[in-house]
């Protein structure tokens, strides 16, 4: 009779141990490794992927779905080892690929109601209070340029009663929601991708495993759920204190009466205009926390690794920013008609 009866192979739950013909690929030998917990005694068997990276094995009790992400995320940890000297591209796109996989698995943990409370909480008070300040300061400024820069071009040609106008479409359709992202980004994303790499190179990750605690559950979706939830908060705030800092320009250095420049901004945006703000602030906080945590995930060369896994998260995060931005903009914004013309 075997020694460990209780042990299953990661993908298939109903694949004993020392079940005949077993047939991952990905799978070369096995070691085995005796782990001392407090009141049990519980052995860690792992196994050794062909690029030498830990894909797990765990004991009974997972569901299959989290035993296949598991060696989805081995696989990619893998194929990355093997091309960074090689290929610096080509791990780049081996770790889009895993952040695709992770953010299905996220959508899939969501509708099924697996949320994290406490955990979801704490991460809304790193993403939303400790960020508050300096985006509203980043907002405000940019407002004070932008009424600089615009009211003497527009005064020149008698249109300076449009200027409060043009600082709220570009603040509520383009400014605010890109800007609140790019400074979550600098800000969270690099302490997501940092503090869950640094996990997993400790293999705090590989704990909570044996703890079955599922990391997507304890450490993914509490924070993807903050920065959905924070940054269109952050946005709002950040679009109201733009316009209040150009407001003021525009009254201090151009003479033009507040009550002038708010009008305008009234007239020229529309619902719509407002609504795309969080919409496109909520995408944007997706994506920063699921690439934050995806490449925290799938971190791996110790500290060296850490930093590198940082500076790549804030580096895919900014450029997911613009792109994304492209295609909601021409989603919502493309075609004719004018918001200048229909405020007249």
């Amino acid at each position: 009779m075997s020694r460990y009866p209780d042990i299953a192979i990661d993908g298939d739950r109903k694949t004993a141990f020392w079940g005949s013909k077993i047939s991952l690929s990905v799978v070369t030998f096995l070691i085995s490794e005796h782990c001392e917990c407090r009141n049990t005694n519980l052995r860690r068997t792992r196994a050794i992927n062909p690029y030498n990276q830990s894909i797990g094995i765990q004991s009974r009790g997972f569901s299959p779905e989290g035993s296949a992400r598991v060696v989805v995320m081995g696989f990619s940890r893998g194929f990355m080892g093997k091309s960074r000297s090689k290929n610096t591209v080509s791990a780049w796109f081996a770790r889009v690929i895993a952040a695709m996989l992770l953010a299905g698995q996220v959508v899939v943990h969501l509708l099924q109601g697996k949320i994290h409370v406490r955990n979801t909480l704490d991460q809304m008070s790193v993403v939303g209070p400790e960020s508050l300040m300096i985006a509203l300061l980043t907002s405000t400024f940019v407002g004070m340029v932008f009424t600089i820069q615009v009211a003497r071009e527009f005064l020149n040609f008698g249109a300076g009663a449009a200027v409060g106008g043009v600082l709220a479409l570009t603040l509520a359709r383009e400014l605010a929601p890109v800007l609140t992202a790019v400074i979550v980004a600098g800000r969270v994303g690099s302490a997501f991708a940092a503090e869950i790499g640094t996990m997993q190179v400790t293999e705090q990750i590989d704990a909570l495993y044996m703890l079955r605690t599922d990391p997507i559950d304890y450490l993914v979706i509490p924070r993807v759920l903050a920065c959905c939830l924070m940054v269109p908060l952050l946005t709002i705030l950040g679009l109201c204190t733009g316009l209040l800092g150009g407001m003021a320009m525009a009254e201090l250095i151009y003479k033009i009466p507040a009550r002038v420049f708010l009008d305008s901004a009234r007239s020229f945006l529309t619902v719509w205009d407002l609504c795309s703000a969080p919409i496109k602030a909520m995408v944007f906080g997706f994506l920063i926390s699921i690439i934050g945590t995806s490449w925290g995930l799938t971190t791996t060369g110790g500290a060296k690794g850490v930093g590198e896994s940082t500076t790549t998260a804030v580096v895919t995060s900014l450029l997911a920013i613009f792109v994304f931005n492209f295609f909601l903009s021409y989603v919502m914004f493309a075609g004719s008609g004018s918001a200048v013309l229909r405020s007249l």
